[in-house]
């Protein structure tokens, strides 16, 4: 009877502790959204074994010695800087720095490839490393290389214009490198333009320069509106001019003279003389006798008689007066 029960306990005994062992063993590795999940099989002895993919979000489920290694297939952006001593010469040997941004991802159905031919880290290590080291291993150097070359296809100053056709070139020739492999390159762009700091400065004046000319363009149009406009409102004032010229004539004067006249009779506060005028409208002017003074008068009368006379002019009667 000790016998069976020494037996049933060392086989409880058994069975437990194999149950123990399985149970620490298992796990369920999970694979997030946005991932695909790298699924082996471990060994307590031997190798691990390649199980399959999984999409996430999902686990495998629990299992005996499953590890997961999950790769993001989301895009990724890397960006690659050439400045100072890395800064490209262009086509007229000017140093320009720049930078080029790449954005990838891995194809969710070659992650299995990605894995075994392009990636060294696996395990533990985060699924961000695993991508970054599948980029420096195989895309950076290259990415840099074609940079270079298509900047160098250009003269320095053109460059800032052509940053479109030189993205696209360059993430041409990623695309070719890239065919048949996990990475899917969805766009390259150059930006972050950066000449010489002599170079803007020089670019800087005469663009200034040229503002400066354009103002000076600018002002002489302006001057030369004025003077238009200025001859315009000369040629209206002498045309107004000569119209009110044709219509002054001798008559028309004449009776607006008159029509003043009439209007100055009837004011109290002016005093009227009339004054005689010659036929070029002169006012005639002579000596006029006062009363009581006529020998004076006669007298003067006498002595401009023998004036004129001397001068060979006949002598005025009496009573009469020069009108010069």
């Amino acid at each position: 009877m000790r016998t069976m029960q020494r037996r049933f306990w060392w086989t409880m005994s058994v069975v437990w502790a194999m149950t123990l062992s399985g149970c620490m063993g298992c796990s369920n590795p999970e694979t997030p959204a946005g991932y695909v999940g790298y699924v082996t099989h471990g060994s307590i002895m031997g190798k691990a074994e390649y199980v399959g993919t999984q999409l996430g979000p999902t686990s495998t489920g629990c299992g005996w010695l499953l590890n997961v290694v999950n790769v993001s297939i989301t895009p990724y952006t890397y960006s690659e800087a050439f400045s100072g001593p890395s800064a490209v010469l262009s086509k007229d040997n000017l140093k320009i720095e720049f930078a080029v941004h790449a954005v990838f991802r891995i194809r969710r159905d070659e992650v299995k490839d990605f894995v075994e031919n392009y990636s060294t880290l696996a395990g533990d290590n985060p699924s961000d490393k695993v991508v970054q080291d599948a980029y420096d291993n195989f895309l950076k150097e290259p990415l840099r290389t074609f940079a270079r070359d298509e900047i160098q296809k250009y003269n320095g100053l053109d460059v800032k214009d052509q940053i479109t056709p030189i993205g696209d070139a360059i993430m041409k020739r990623a695309q070719a490198l890239t065919e048949g492999t996990p990475f899917d390159i969805a766009s390259i762009v150059v930006g972050n333009i950066q000449y010489p700091a002599e170079v803007a400065d020089a670019v800087s004046e005469k663009l200034a320069a040229t503002q400066e000319l354009e103002r000076k363009h600018t002002e002489v149009e302006i001057e030369r509106a004025e003077k238009e406009k200025r001859i315009v409102q000369a040629e209206g004032i002498a045309a107004a001019m000569q119209i009110i010229n044709v219509r002054l004539t001798p008559a028309y004067l004449q009776h607006e003279a008159i029509e003043a006249q009439k209007a100055m009779v009837g004011s109290p506060n002016h005093t009227t003389v009339y004054i005689p005028v010659g036929p070029m409208g002169v006012p005639i002017v002579g000596a006029m006798p006062l009363p009581g003074s006529g020998k004076g008068n006669a007298s003067a009368a006498t002595q401009r008689d023998t004036k004129k006379a001397a001068a060979g002019a006949e002598p005025l009667p009496p009573g009469s007066y020069d009108e010069g």
